[in-house]
């Protein structure tokens, strides 16, 4: 058996560090969830469902859940087609301008989240869309359409455009041949981005901060109210449920992408 050599043993040893620092928190607000005591404490001195059953239980949290699933749900809705659309037009072109989308269309992971949400807040201020479910809407749909760009067009780097060219020269117009040719063989890439897309909107906390209210909070700004105002273990039942539905969807996002693979 070949022996390990110090430097790989090294990384390995690196590498089990980071991993427990990313997962940490997870550890620690897993178990304050199910804690019987009424603040935060870890560790719980005994285990209880009382939290899990106050949030099911209290309307405001229910409320800010249906808020949170809509807009998800709308921004998977709009994002998708229009980030589908945009690949697939970055990838047929060879123009300058199309470079030029392409970076813009990123910028939402590049530029900072509190100017964005500044941003966005002082133009929502003027055309009158704060505190609305149609301007929450927008504002994870412009969040979460690079996640389908970048999905898709790695799932068109491995298809062959000559198949599509095929189905064209045989009398397919070029919307015809997309989607009986191009699409079906580019799905696990669209599904993985429009995955994405729906846990950044579900995620989404600082544009919620400046843009939502009234009726039209969702739960991640409900959250943030409640842990200022008091710490509630609720908090830590609803981030359990939050984590385990993002890490169910990443999931599933993940086998779709090896799928394309």
């Amino acid at each position: 058996m070949k022996s390990l050599s110090p430097a790989r043993i090294a990384l390995i040893v690196a590498c089990a560090l980071v991993l427990v620092y990313l997962i940490l928190p997870v550890l620690i607000i897993v178990p304050i969830s199910f804690s019987s005591a009424r603040f935060l404490t870890f560790p719980p001195p005994s285990l209880s469902l009382r939290w899990y059953q106050q949030y099911f239980s209290n309307s405001a949290w229910m409320q800010a859940t249906q808020v949170t699933l809509i807009v998800a749900a709308f921004t998977v809705v709009i994002a998708t087609p229009l980030g589908v659309a945009a690949a697939y037009a970055i990838s047929q072109s060879k123009l300058r301008i199309m470079r030029m989308i392409h970076m813009a269309l990123l910028l939402p992971l590049v530029v900072p989240i509190i100017i964005t949400a500044v941003g966005i807040f002082f133009i929502y201020a003027r055309v009158g869309l704060v505190a609305t479910l149609p301007g929450l809407v927008l504002a994870n749909v412009m969040l979460g359409l690079p996640y389908v760009v970048i999905s898709v067009l790695a799932g068109l780097q491995s298809f062959d455009p000559a198949q599509e060219m095929v189905a064209r020269s045989l009398g397919m117009n070029r919307f015809r041949s997309f989607f009986a040719v191009t699409l079906p063989q580019i799905k696990s890439s669209v599904v993985a981005g429009a995955i994405f897309a729906f846990i950044s909107a579900m995620d989404e906390t600082v544009i919620a901060l400046f843009i939502s209210g009234g009726r039209y909070q969702p739960l991640t700004k409900r959250m943030f109210t409640a842990l200022r105002d008091e710490i509630d273990p609720t908090i830590a039942a609803i981030s359990t449920l939050m984590t385990a539905a993002s890490f169910m969807l990443v999931l599933v996002a993940s086998a779709r992408q090896k799928k394309a693979a």
